[in-house]
């Protein structure tokens, strides 16, 4: 179940872990999770209650996430300490670790460009002044064999209301 923990609720976890109550009883009472507990529990801290608030994540450069990398192999960083002094997600940190694993630490200076592309786009209709002739009829054309279709399917869903009715003896009379 994924629950939505605000300020209040937060501050109120950590007042209770501080007054000793245990991680298992908060997890079992608010269904916050294990991890996130203890990472906030972590950073309570460390910094205080500011920590607490909801954050505006950045995007971390080509450069940073090599130093990342490179800082959790060669000091034995658990995801949790280099997530803190990074102020990088865990699961972020684990998808980085895998890249540069599988593909090499230069992999993670390639950046994707997210959205849509471009070319993508659905092209722009003619204006009928802007179209030739043989668009037009091709246009004019096309909605006709839409128009026949329609009135085509439209015709067999009444033969079919009628064939049911008249199946259960509802039909038209014959006089």
């Amino acid at each position: 179940m994924h629950k939505k923990h605000d300020y209040a609720a937060l501050l109120k976890y950590m007042r209770m872990l501080e007054e000793g109550v245990s991680y298992f009883r908060i997890r079992k009472e608010y269904g916050i999770s294990y991890g996130r507990l203890s990472r906030l529990w972590l950073l309570y801290q460390q910094h205080g209650t500011s920590v607490l608030r909801s954050k505006h994540y950045t995007q971390v450069s080509g450069e940073l996430k090599q130093q990342i990398v490179r800082d959790i192999q060669e000091n034995n960083l658990t995801l949790v300490q280099a997530s803190l002094k990074y102020g990088v997600s865990v699961s972020r940190l684990d998808v980085l670790l895998k890249i540069s694993r599988e593909q090499g630490i230069d992999a993670l200076l390639i950046t994707k460009k997210r959205g849509r592309p471009p070319c993508m786009g659905r092209p722009r209709k003619k204006k009928p002044e802007e179209m030739t002739e043989l668009e037009r009829l091709r246009r004019e054309n096309h909605l006709l064999k839409l128009e026949l279709e329609i009135r085509k399917k439209a015709q067999a869903l009444v033969e079919e209301r009628k064939a049911r009715l008249r199946a259960i003896g509802q039909g038209q009379s014959e006089n």
